[in-house]
């Protein structure tokens, strides 16, 4: 028994790479795990919630995908945890200009205190039909829904029961706290006619909720009423207080007006009626429970002011929900925590691909294989510029490092000498080495460096000697004769001469590097500017405006620019160094041909 237990165990760890990796559909490309996370201190529940419709808020700063969706946003999948169970979904707002995308989605279950459960989220396929479905992403027990959409002509209940809207003066707000909502300036309301859906049955109960945004004080105004026969039903604000009230008949029952509001900030208000309990609840949490008798109750419905049409509220109001039962503590949490700013319960993980097993590198091979012939002749271009610059750098970089090696090694000999040996250390050079001084990297790199080859300090010292010997005669001595000040201004201008043609080879191929730091980038720009020509061209010709199509046109335009600031940025960073390098041996030069001159006037001069 064992042994088979343990057999059915590696069969399943087999299997687990290839079930993790399991893709809903080859169709869609593009998928994202949007984790539910119920163990956060700020959203920990105790239960579990069965059919809950969040508020998946995708932007700029979580998603970087929209142009891979369709515009019409008929690819747009979600797939329960298994990935293979669609969820119902609805959009309420997508702005492509902006960036946001705000989607309604029924998640299955939600389990308390858990960091493991998440939704899929996939999209990109071009030849994809919608699937929405606005009433079935709400539960049954979802009565009515407000989403106060600018799209709608007019307010309009979203869930399946499609409940009538007799009368609507409220005024569209287009920036709510969700996408758009709905302002009362005190005067206007909304009325919905009575319908079985919004009954108040004690066995199931009844719940008000909404988002809501008072502006100053309230006088007594209501948010909710209805009212039919002997019974009535209110939530109000009076001052900055809310309450709820109840009337069966000749009892009353209200809860204390102790529940401060806020004038400047979104609120989440909900109120519970059960068979025997009244519940307000306040951003999720329970604020106040006073004891209810509740009896069947029916009647039209008024939002944003009462029956009469006066006691309007003044302010915002959003996502307005009414449910033909009380809901639970945990349900009213989630939705006050999640649907507002600073979602906790949902996080869009990272992008993923098919067969790019979720890496970035997919994504790259996409633009690579959308990439035009002109792209990839200025791709190649730039790397040649970039191959070049980073040869000089290297080259220079070694040649420097010896500059500055043998400059040091030279002065340590040279400040030991007396004034009778000033022409020891000169030596004379061989017919490779005049060969290989014209090329001062290959002398640094390959050449000899026993008497200080790439050192130019040396180099004056040798040319200075050279002149002395040539105005006084090699076989005389040192001091067979004296030079005349005018000879010394001779052997001054040639080391001045000297050090000119030694700082032009320091910073000879340096010009390359600046071709690299000014052309890369604009060579990058001009291989974009015609990659996107031509991809506007193709949608002239087609009348294919697709945004999965012509992302990826885009994407590998712009990739031009990239490789040319590949090249522009090292280049750049390389040339500052290296000019700071040479800046150095320059000064070094310039100290000791003074120097020199000096020390030649003193031992030589008249």
């Amino acid at each position: 028994m064992s042994q088979a237990f343990l057999r059915g165990c590696i069969f399943l760890l087999a299997l687990y790479p290839a079930i993790a990796s399991a893709w809903w559909n080859e169709a869609w490309p593009y998928r994202r795990a949007v984790a539910l996370d119920t163990s956060q201190s700020g959203v920990a529940i105790q239960g579990s919630e069965s059919e809950v419709s969040v508020l998946l808020r995708l932007h700029s700063g979580n998603f970087e995908d929209f142009f891979l969706i369709k515009e019409d946003l008929s690819d747009l999948r979600f797939m329960a945890m298994d990935d293979s169970t669609p969820l119902k979904h609805h959009v309420e707002l997508f702005d492509l200009v902006n960036q946001m995308l705000f989607v309604w989605v029924k998640v299955p279950v939600i389990n308390g205190n858990l960091s493991t459960e998440k939704v899929w989220f996939y999209y990109g396929n071009s030849e994809a039909v919608s699937s929405a479905d606005v009433a079935g992403t709400f539960d049954a027990n979802e009565a009515l829904a407000f989403h106060f959409q600018a799209s709608d002509s007019s307010v309009v209940d979203k869930t399946a029961y499609t409940n009538l809207i007799v009368e609507n003066t409220s005024s569209l707000n287009p920036a709510s706290l969700i996408a758009s909502g709905a302002r009362f300036d005190g005067q206007q309301r909304i009325l919905v006619q009575d319908n079985p859906s919004t009954r108040m049955i004690p066995e199931s109960g009844f719940t008000f909720s909404a988002w809501i945004k008072p502006e100053g004080a309230q006088l007594d105004n209501y948010l909710m009423h209805r009212k039919a026969g002997a019974t009535e039903t209110i939530v109000a604000i009076d001052g900055n207080t809310l309450y709820a009230k109840y009337v069966n008949g000749g009892s009353i029952f209200e809860t204390p007006r102790s529940i401060m509001l806020s004038d400047v900030t979104w609120q989440h208000i909900a109120v519970a009626f059960k068979a025997s309990e009244l519940s307000v609840y306040l951003n999720g949490n329970s604020v106040m429970t006073v004891p209810l008798s509740l009896v069947e109750s029916a009647g039209d419905i008024y939002i944003g002011a009462n029956q009469a049409g006066n006691q309007g509220f003044v302010g915002e109001m959003d996502e307005v929900r009414i449910s033909k039962t009380a809901r639970s503590a945990d349900w009213i949490k989630l939705a006050a925590l999640q649907q507002g700013h600073g979602d906790k319960l949902l996080a869009v993980q990272t992008g993923e691909q098919l067969g790019a097993a979720g890496s970035s590198n997919g994504f790259f091979s996409v633009i690579f294989r959308s990439t035009e012939e002109s792209g990839w002749a200025i791709i190649i271009l730039c790397a040649i510029m970039g191959l070049i610059s980073w040869m000089v750098m290297i080259g220079k970089t070694l040649y420097l490092g010896h500059v500055s090696k043998d400059n040091a090694a030279f002065m340590d000999q040279f400040k030991s000498l007396s004034g009778d040996n000033l022409a020891m250390l000169d030596h004379e050079e061989s017919k490779e080495e005049s060969t290989m001084a014209q090329t001062p990297i290959s002398q640094a790199i390959f050449g000899g460096h026993d008497h200080f080859q790439s050192s130019p300090v040396y180099h004056l010292y040798h040319r200075s000697i050279q002149e002395v010997h040539q105005r006084m005669g090699k076989s005389a001595g040192a001091q067979a004769a004296a030079l005349t000040p005018s000879a010394v201004d001779a052997v001054k201008a040639a080391l001045d001469a000297q050090m000119m043609r030694e700082a032009q080879k320091m910073n000879s191929q340096m010009v390359l590097l600046t071709i690299a730091i000014s052309g890369g980038p604009f060579l990058g720009l001009l291989g974009t500017v015609v990659g996107v020509m031509i991809t506007f061209a193709a949608i002239a010709a087609t009348g294919d405006v697709n945004v999965a199509a012509i992302a990826p046109g885009v994407a590998a335009a712009l990739l031009t620019t990239v490789a040319g600031l590949f090249v522009a940025i090292p280049a750049l960073f390389g040339y500052n160094w290296l000019a700071s390098k040479i800046k150095e041996a320059i000064v070094d030069m310039r100290v000791f041909n003074d120097e020199l001159i000096t020390r030649i006037a003193e031992t030589y001069g008249e």
